[in-house]
């Protein structure tokens, strides 16, 4: 007997519709993480700074940067004169 491979996510894809608030979700998530590693592409920032640039409330720059540096699309560099702020950059 032969095995096909990827029958169950066939099978759940067929059956289980994804929600539109999921897609929607998803997107501002992608359009999101997208802009801050464009903004970052310009050198090492801070919170504030890339917040400035983006036009993105401090709090969600934060949150999203958290995230983009638990998987691996950043890392912190730096710490500013006053030692107050971490500098962000995308990884190497």
């Amino acid at each position: 007997m032969e095995i096909e491979k990827g029958k169950t996510y066939k099978y759940l894809k067929e059956k289980r519709e994804i929600p539109e608030s999921v897609k929607e979700n998803l997107k501002n998530y992608t359009r999101i993480k997208r802009t801050i590693l464009d903004v970052l592409k310009e050198g090492d920032m801070t919170v504030g700074q890339i917040s400035e640039k983006t036009g993105l409330p401090r709090h969600d720059v934060l949150y999203y940067l958290m995230t983009l540096a638990k998987y691996g699309f950043v890392q912190t560099g730096g710490i500013d004169d006053m030692d107050e702020y971490f500098y962000y950059k995308i990884k190497a």
